[in-house]
């Protein structure tokens, strides 16, 4: 904090007091293959006082967040589809990396999906400038880069929900019942929400076959 005041120490005490509360909290792990490697990414559009966005991202193999990101993006953009074109691009290398971790392991994976809840733009980085229009040819790089590795086959998308967004709590301040299902979730620790299948998505939501 540059100029903290008492709403920031009355926030500060506030996380001191969760952190006391749920101090048996845990991380667990469990998979009982790695073949599918599964990311959340999601932008807060311009809610920093400069006006940049917010990336969070959550990666998954089973069940419990192996990766976690809580990023501020370094430039700005100009539409909250761009914000997440830019929070995409940002994590796209840590994707492919660990796909390329895990197959020098030996290990053979199938595939490296990245959830998004803006149809927007995974168009765009889908379709690549087929998609593009006057407002979007200044992000061509950005997008055109992930084209690519969506056409090599290192990555596929797909369109989840902002209901199901986990990366949701990397990027904006949950609140009760929001907070502690995708914390759970996260930590895989809450009996009550310890299925990732109660998240999969409809058949009937948007679905990209690359």
């Amino acid at each position: 904090m540059e100029v903290p005041d008492e709403d920031a120490y009355k926030k500060l005490t506030r996380a001191i007091k969760y952190l006391r509360s749920t101090q048996q909290l845990t991380l667990n792990l469990t998979t009982s293959s790695i073949l599918e490697i599964k990311w959340w990414v999601n932008a807060s559009f311009a809610t920093h006082p400069d006006m940049q966005s917010h990336t969070g991202g959550v990666m998954m193999v089973g069940k419990g967040a192996v990766y976690t990101s809580s990023i501020r993006q370094k430039i700005n953009t100009k539409s909250s589809t761009e914000a997440e074109m830019v929070g995409v691009s940002d994590l796209t290398g840590q994707v492919l990396w660990t796909r390329s971790f895990l197959e020098e392991q030996g290990h053979k994976v199938n595939s490296s999906t990245v959830y998004q809840d803006n149809k927007s733009a995974i168009l765009l980085e889908v379709n690549g400038k087929g998609s593009s229009s006057k407002r979007t040819r200044h992000m061509d790089i950005r997008y055109l880069f992930i084209t690519d590795r969506i056409t090599a086959g290192k990555i596929s998308l797909e369109y989840c929900p902002t209901s199901k967004m986990i990366a949701d709590f990397y990027t904006k301040p949950l609140q009760g019942n929001m907070f502690t299902k995708y914390r759970d979730l996260i930590l895989n620790d809450n009996l009550t929400i310890n299925n990732l299948n109660k998240f999969q998505l409809p058949q009937q939501l948007l679905h990209f076959e690359l």
